[in-house]
């Protein structure tokens, strides 16, 4: 593998993760963790902004519930009001110890809204992808005429390159379509 490519691969890596953690917060019709994780809490008390996985522990005792239970109970009512005012679309119950989140079933209209915007960030990520081949690919014509690569050597890295697209660019469909499967069955 040349250096070009172990350059690629990288980027390519890092644009599939940002996907696989962008889809964890899409709402499925089940309770899941990732849904309000990453979620953005003010916490007044402590003067800061943290994730809610940093605040509490996010249970889903069962498939359509999810507890969060604060490390520190004076942050309670912080966590209520910032998932109450975030886009999930949920509202927090809470008995002063723990915070539920009853997860609504999804209406078609609304599974039909996720599977857009799973298959929108899907999208986004291939663009991602090609900008990555293209900027390689400018760097690879770069050194061709600068003679630092030859002219074989400039062509075989082009090659592996456009076979590391293909299969990223396949790695992001088999996610886009699990989570899409995911969200017409939930």
């Amino acid at each position: 593998m040349s250096q070009y490519e172990s350059e690629c691969e990288s980027a390519m890596a890092k644009a599939i993760d940002y996907l696989r953690d962008g889809l964890r917060g899409v709402r499925t019709g089940r309770a899941t963790s990732g849904l309000v994780e990453h979620l953005r809490i003010d916490v007044s008390s402590y003067g800061s902004t943290m994730e809610l996985r940093e605040l509490a522990s996010i249970t889903a005792p069962e498939p359509s519930t999810l507890v969060v239970k604060p490390f520190d109970p004076a942050t309670i009512k912080d966590i209520e009001r910032g998932i109450q005012s975030s886009d999930i679309g949920i509202t927090p119950s809470s008995d002063g110890k723990v915070i539920r989140l009853p997860i609504p079933p999804l209406s078609g209209e609304r599974r039909k809204q996720l599977s857009n915007q799973v298959r929108k960030m899907g999208e986004e990520q291939k663009v991602a992808l090609r900008n990555v081949r293209r900027d390689v690919n400018k760097k690879i014509d770069a050194d061709k005429k600068a003679s630092t690569i030859t002219e074989d050597a400039a062509d075989s890295a082009k090659d592996g390159i456009q076979k590391l697209i293909k299969r990223y660019e396949d790695q992001v469909d088999k996610l886009v379509e699990g989570k899409t499967k995911e969200i017409e069955e939930g």
